[in-house]
């Protein structure tokens, strides 16, 4: 099965609408947590991570429309089945988060780093799913090109925010997590 362009469109809104919807839990779950004496990290980088996250959704709208493509179903289907797989684990590693999830690093001072859910198997399930949509997304329509290069910059940008990230956290969570790999369970 080939995604079409409009079903393509319509997914792109879809993600677009569910990142708003996620803001708005971050900056809610945020104010508690810093309410809570939580100390945020890695603010720097924050404002670059949305817009390299913008810049995607419009990447992949942009390219599919300006660059059509004949798309194998085989890719469009697979990919589709990839992201919505992704996002499972995303949503896991939310739920199990719960109230401490957010897209800002914020730490509570003597909080036990959470260790359920998908963190059983490794540390940042959560960027792992984010690393697969971003590729996933822009294949259901063979693009590429957003898919290589907004890849990359995911890359450069987790290579500042998990170890951001895993300083903030401290002792506690390295002790917790050092049998874990960060992103691939295996």
């Amino acid at each position: 099965m080939v995604v079409g362009e409009r079903a393509y469109i319509a997914i792109l809104a879809l993600v677009a609408a569910e990142r708003l919807v996620e803001l708005c839990l971050s900056r809610r779950n945020a104010g508690r947590a810093l309410a809570g004496g939580g100390i945020e990290s890695g603010a720097g980088h924050y404002r670059a991570m949305v817009a390299m996250h913008s810049a995607w959704l419009l990447a992949c709208a942009a390219e599919s429309i300006a660059m059509p493509r004949a798309v194998a179903p085989m890719l469009s289907s697979g990919a589709l089945a990839i992201a919505a797989g992704a996002q499972a684990l995303r949503y896991w590693a939310m739920w199990t988060l719960g109230a401490r999830w957010s897209t800002r690093i914020i730490v509570t001072p003597g909080a036990a780093p959470v260790t359920g859910g998908p963190y059983r198997y490794l540390r940042h399930p959560n960027y792992l799913a984010v690393a697969i949509e971003l590729a996933a997304i822009p294949l259901i329509r063979a693009n590429w090109y957003t898919a290589i290069v907004f890849s990359i910059a995911n890359a450069i940008l987790m290579a500042i925010r998990i170890p951001a990230e895993e300083r903030a956290m401290g002792a506690g969570y390295r002790a917790a997590f050092a049998a874990r790999r960060r992103m691939l369970p295996l």
